[in-house]
């Protein structure tokens, strides 16, 4: 399954619903459901901006979020114009693309991960469950539990 490393707290914001529009330098043709990875690094000047003070999960998959289309923005006013669905600083409003996001899950227990940069492939344990829509949640709570506890 893809993948996107997304700082802390925009990860955060993206796996509660409150983001819906991720910043990017760059476009992508990809669509569909992926995971959101948050890095170790914390961007605690926007953690303060947005008054944010409870602890973030890093260096783990902290949920999953679906990209349904891609915006272009052609101006700065353009970004402005959004700022309510992107949460960005002054200091990223050079980014040209906005990454469409909606059904937002977040995991009740992170998954350690190593991120990358730009989307990258994630191969997470397979499930023993037979049903197609639990398999498509990634790993039902009960498997992962279980996971956890034997690795």
């Amino acid at each position: 399954m893809k993948c996107l490393s997304v700082s802390q707290p925009f990860a955060n914001l993206i796996i509660s619903g409150k983001k819906t529009i991720e910043l990017r330098k760059w476009n992508t043709n990809f669509r569909g459901e992926f995971l959101v990875h948050a890095p170790l690094k914390i961007r605690t000047e926007d953690c303060k901006r947005l008054k944010i003070n409870h602890k973030l999960a890093t260096g783990a998959i902290v949920g999953k979020a679906e990209l349904y289309d891609v915006k272009k923005y052609n101006s700065k006013k353009e970004v402005n114009d959004d700022k309510q669905f992107h949460f960005a600083g002054k200091k990223f409003q050079d980014r040209t693309y906005g990454f469409m996001l909606k059904n937002f899950k977040a995991f009740r227990i992170p998954i350690p991960w190593k991120g990358q940069l730009g989307f990258f492939d994630v191969d997470l344990p397979k499930t023993k469950i037979k049903n197609k829509e639990i398999v498509s949640d990634i790993i039902d709570e009960e498997y992962r539990y279980q996971w956890i506890g034997h690795h």
